[in-house]
């Protein structure tokens, strides 16, 4: 529909990829987006190998298009990395210093390696230790924020070094972001806030209801929520952190699911509300970029995908001639 040299790169057929959403993403969802075009994403975190193998199997059961899988470098394990490489189109990485042994073991078993940096001297490093692409996120994104730089400004910047493929994160939801990142010179959007009010997403409820109330100045830029992942900044909704305040500190705030278990929820703990968490789901961790401003209905992940394309398609032909 829209090709890049993202979009060729990867085999898909739109310059879309799914945040790696960390609880958020159901298999329905990944598979909604790679069979829309674009590039669905699994969060290794929290997933041992055979978990990792078992959500491979699910998704692929619904679709045969491109999937990833998305790794926090502070967590990594480098079995895991194995064993995902050999199931996964793409292999990416966040939050750490490009490495060039992940890199390489990705690499061995054919998976492509992205890396999504926040600076220009990480985008340069991911492409000496040999990242066939990158994404470059802005400090407007939602989650974990690796960069302090506007999308537009990073993203320019690392175009103008590198050859190879960028996508833009934080604040592109929309066609005219993906349209304004390719007339910078980038090749792809990564979207993630947007993808949580999917049908197909299984956050919260109640989280749902917060974004679809919130504008980019309900979001903040900060470290409330480091219980899990110290000194490590992230966007999430303001209106979380101040119910989390009111709270009591030394009780949980409710239970989330791992695996087969409910487990407690600290105050200020890292992991995001999905449909089986419970008690104060408000005072969890809503993650939000400042993108929400422009997102105020929920759609299909496909529709999603099939807007933001003939957004910018739209916005990139060229003008007629005056008669």
């Amino acid at each position: 529909m829209l090709t890049t040299r993202f979009t060729e790169l990867v085999g898909c057929t739109t310059p879309v990829q799914l945040a790696g959403m960390g609880g958020m993403t159901s298999p329905e969802l990944v598979a909604a987006v790679s069979n829309a075009g674009g590039l669905g994403m699994i969060a290794a975190v929290q997933l041992n190998e055979a978990a990792i193998v078992s959500a491979f199997q699910s998704i692929r059961g619904l679709t045969s298009g491109k999937v990833g899988l998305n790794f926090l470098v502070p967590f990594v394990n480098e079995a895991d990395v194995e064993a995902g490489s050999a199931l996964a189109d793409v292999v990416e990485f966040f939050f750490g210093e490009p490495d060039a042994n992940l890199v390489a073991r990705a690499h061995q078993h054919n998976a492509l390696v992205s890396w999504q940096v926040g600076s220009v001297d990480e985008a340069k490093a991911a492409v000496d230790v040999g990242c066939d692409f990158l994404i470059a996120q802005g400090v407007e994104a939602g989650g974990h924020v690796r960069g302090t730089q506007p999308v537009q400004e990073l993203l320019e910047a690392v175009c103008q070094f590198t050859n190879v493929p960028v996508l833009a994160a934080g604040g592109v939801s929309t066609g005219t972001g993906l349209a304004a990142t390719i007339k910078l010179g980038g090749d792809g959007v990564r979207i993630g806030s947007r993808f949580l009010l999917a049908h197909e997403s299984v956050a919260h409820p109640t989280y749902i209801a917060a974004l679809l109330a919130s504008g980019a100045d309900d979001t903040v830029h900060t470290l409330a929520y480091s219980g899990g992942w110290p000194e490590a900044p992230h966007r999430v909704l303001k209106s979380c952190i101040e119910a989390a305040t009111a709270l009591p500190s030394d009780e949980p705030v409710g239970t989330s699911r791992i695996g087969d278990q409910d487990v407690p929820v600290p105050r200020f703990n890292v992991a995001p509300p999905n449909i089986h968490s419970k008690g104060r789901v408000d005072a969890m961790c809503l993650y939000a970029g400042e993108s929400i401003e422009f997102i105020n209905t929920r759609e299909s992940a496909r529709e999603i995908v099939l807007d933001v394309v003939t957004q910018a398609e739209a916005q990139l032909e060229p003008a007629g001639d005056d008669i």
